[in-house]
């Protein structure tokens, strides 16, 4: 098999921030609302531009977000960061709605979200686990979600959770993959982000898949959502990147998982990204030490340590070296 040829780095990357969503809702217990909004609102103010804060699930399925609209409610937002909310069908977006436009009606300085953020599985028997339905029943439910969302005026992104590989099925086609895609991209998606769901995506694999993607589908951004189970997220990401890849999400703290199978652990952590990154010379006008502020107080309010490396290390920091000092 030949390798996919390497294209040149970009000078900068978008980074979507998931951590407030993704990480919280797989914490074992329900973090308070008020410590939700405090960690929320310093993220705002890392530099970071996208945050996906929340979701618009049954409370009785994932009660660690039952508190959506409260803390939409409450986090104080600079104008120049988009946020986004995670819709599983149209009765959760119509909840978002209301409460956008509720929001709206009191004179707010800014709209509750920006985006909306779909979600499927390319596997049939991880779609059918997390939200009991299959593939192609989800198409048939996302596309009416998105058609509104686009009406509404929303910004939609769709993730395509296992594109890499299922812990039930294995090896899952890359035709497969990319034919979802399409389907999402036409029903009025313009951000389809890939999910590295439980760690199984290998450097060659994800180069191989971007630059396929990249021909195939077109005018609409490609994201990348890796996860670290297996210790390859940061590899990942420079293959990505050598494919052309520009979007990414990830999670600070490293928090975050998938809930359905075991062993599933986190995203790769937000600061360890934008370490890499900066040490690469790819901008992404987040600041490191502000973020790595926001990892340490989540340790704080989670009583544990949590798995970035950057957090327990710190930023790189380069010296000379000394002439009686050993390389």
């Amino acid at each position: 098999m030949v390798s996919a040829p390497t294209q040149a780095l970009p000078s900068a990357v978008r980074v979507r921030e998931v951590g407030p969503r993704d990480g919280f809702q797989n914490e074992p217990e329900v973090i308070a609302t008020e410590r939700k909004v405090e960690l929320i609102d310093a993220l705002a103010r890392t530099g970071l531009r996208r945050l996906e804060v929340t979701s618009f699930v049954r409370a009785d399925v994932i009660p660690q977000l039952a508190d959506a609209a409260a803390v939409l409610e409450r986090i104080t937002m600079p104008a120049e960061v988009a946020l986004s909310v995670l819709i599983p069908n149209e009765r959760g977006l119509d909840a978002a709605l209301e409460l956008r436009e509720r929001l709206a009606a009191t004179g707010a300085a800014r709209p509750a979200f920006d985006e909306v953020n779909v979600f499927m599985s390319a596997s049939e028997t991880h779609n059918r686990k997390n939200v009991n339905r299959s593939v192609a029943e989800s198409l048939t439910g996302l596309r009416a979600v998105l058609a509104r969302a686009r009406e509404a005026g929303l910004r939609c992104e769709a993730v395509i959770s296992t594109s890499f590989g299922c812990p039930y099925e294995g090896h899952v086609p890359q035709a497969r993959v990319l034919e979802i895609a399409a389907a999402l991209k036409d029903a009025g998606a313009q951000e389809i982000g890939f999910g590295d769901t439980t760690g199984m995506a290998n450097p060659r694999q994800v180069r191989e898949f971007f630059t396929t993607a990249n021909t195939s589908l077109g005018r609409v951004e490609l994201t990348a959502h890796f996860h670290n189970t297996r210790g390859q997220g940061l590899a990942n990401v420079l293959a990505a990147l050598e494919a052309g890849v520009e979007s990414f999400e990830s999670s600070f703290g490293e928090l975050g998982g998938c809930p359905v199978p075991a062993g599933a652990t986190g995203n790769i952590a937000s600061e360890d990204l934008v370490s890499m990154l900066h040490e690469m010379g790819i901008e992404t006008g987040i600041e490191l030490p502000a973020l790595l502020a926001c990892s340490r107080r989540a340790q704080e309010i989670l009583g544990r340590p949590l798995g970035s490396h950057t957090l327990v290390a710190g930023p790189v920091q380069w010296h000379e070296m000394q002439p009686d000092q050993g390389a």
